[in-house]
């Protein structure tokens, strides 16, 4: 056999490595009730955006919408991590995922019947944040209680491909029902794609996974949890990676409908078009992921490079004045970013005590995504006063600028990830001079 022939099937071997998660009937099943539900996911979201946009003419109330769905993440926070820990996660995402079919056809209701209102918008959402704050910690460790901490990377990476190509498909199929069948569709048909999960978890069987003790179902095993993060550099750096992107990559969701409209001068397909290509560019990040991961042992400077390089193509998108190039800026931009979602995620879980896993992935839920639409109010702002444009500049600046701060951080550049077993129930973390 030959030297590349021999490096093809090596190749070919370690790809394969990568999808071993499925192997467990469970973690399959959960994977495709998933991929249903997420692709309803992303077409409400678009239509929703789509509403908003047609209601009121502006980027601060797309803002506020945002911020209304964030606020339950950070009320709740300490609860729902704790419970998260201390109840049966399959249980609580069950009657989480019945609560959001419920508001999903709700919304489709109000609007195909001509009903709705900006305020209906506002209340809806702030309802969905609660039940997403009560899911998201629950949801992330679930996926730790199926597959180990030995493929926990591998499966949030297999879990981040399936929320990228919700984000690909979703929008498309929203912006094209919207142009000829009608906005109300895309939120019954969000609604519906809820069954698919809600059946994959009834066919999960329970499983026994190690539950914190009863005191962390109070406010102070929150509190546990955070000094425990502070006291971790490397967790405060994770935490902060995924607030630079959430505020200042995420919060772009918000100038896309003015975007597509006033700057590209399209409608809702051209909207459907760049919510695309941020889930065509996340989707082969996400694919190259685990790749990556194994390509660069140097973490921080991995994720360093990942949050300048996004900050430098929001800036390039700043510039576009058509839609081939937009699209191309925003595939850019979301290549590199599942990298550092996956990695932060990841790597919260392997650092966490088990009885701790639930409250952390809370604080970096609540302060990487509930603080999100601060920043989506402060850019909705300014793009009302000063142009949609002028907004993508002002994020890409910022998170270039972010980027760079951090790798002044103390050891954070020579952070590296040692070789560890895919059995292993942790990772061991090494740091070496620069």
């Amino acid at each position: 056999m030959t030297t590349h022939a021999l490096s093809r099937l090596t190749f070919a071997r370690k790809w394969a490595a990568d999808w071993s998660p499925l192997r467990r009937r469970a973690f399959r099943l959960y994977f495709g009730g998933q991929a249903v539900s997420l692709l309803g996911t992303w077409m409400q979201i678009t239509a929703q955006s789509w509403v908003v946009w047609e209601l009121s003419r502006s980027m601060q109330a797309q803002g506020l919408v945002a911020l209304l769905g964030a606020i339950p993440l950070i009320l709740l926070a300490p609860w729902a991590g704790a419970a998260a820990d201390r109840f049966d996660r399959r249980k609580l995402l069950i009657v989480a995922q019945v609560a959001a079919m419920l508001l999903a056809f709700t919304l489709a209701l109000l609007v195909q019947t001509e009903l709705v209102q900006l305020w209906h918008v506002y209340a809806l959402s702030f309802l969905l944040g609660a039940v997403a704050a009560v899911e998201m910690p629950a949801q992330q460790a679930f996926i730790g209680d199926l597959v180990g901490m030995g493929e926990i990377r591998k499966a949030l990476a297999l879990n981040g491909v399936i929320v990228q190509l919700g984000r690909t498909v979703g929008p498309t199929l929203a912006g094209w029902a919207i142009a000829r069948v009608g906005v109300a569709e895309a939120f019954w048909m969000n609604g519906v794609s809820f069954l698919a999960v809600i059946a994959s978890l009834l066919a999960i069987r329970a499983i026994a996974v190690g539950r914190a003790s009863a005191a962390a179902g109070k406010p102070g095993g929150f509190d546990e949890a955070a000094r425990y993060l502070l006291s971790q550099p490397r967790l405060v750096d994770l935490l902060a990676f995924v607030t630079l992107s959430s505020f200042f990559v995420l919060s772009n969701l918000t100038i896309y409908p003015a975007l597509a409209t006033v700057v590209l001068g399209g409608d809702s397909r051209t909207l459907g078009w760049l919510l695309g290509a941020s889930g065509v560019g996340a989707l082969i990040g996400s694919l190259l992921v685990t790749h990556f991961s194994r390509a660069t042992p140097r973490v921080g400077l991995a994720l360093a490079g990942c949050t300048i390089w996004a900050g430098a193509m929001i800036v390039c998108n700043s510039f576009s004045r058509s839609l081939p190039t937009a699209v191309a800026c925003i595939m850019a931009t979301g290549l590199t970013v599942p990298f550092i979602f996956t990695t932060a995620n990841g790597l919260t879980q392997m650092l966490a005590p088990a009885q701790m896993r639930g409250r952390l992935l809370s604080i970096l839920l609540m302060v990487g995504f509930g603080l999100q639409p601060v920043a989506a109010i402060g850019i909705g702002w300014i793009g009302d006063r000063f142009g949609a444009s002028q907004a993508l500049f002002v994020n890409g600046f910022c998170l270039m600028a972010g980027g760079a701060l951090m790798t002044v951080r103390r050891g954070l550049l020579a952070w590296r990830i040692e070789p560890f077993a895919e059995a292993s129930s942790a990772a061991r973390f090494g740091e070496s001079e620069a």
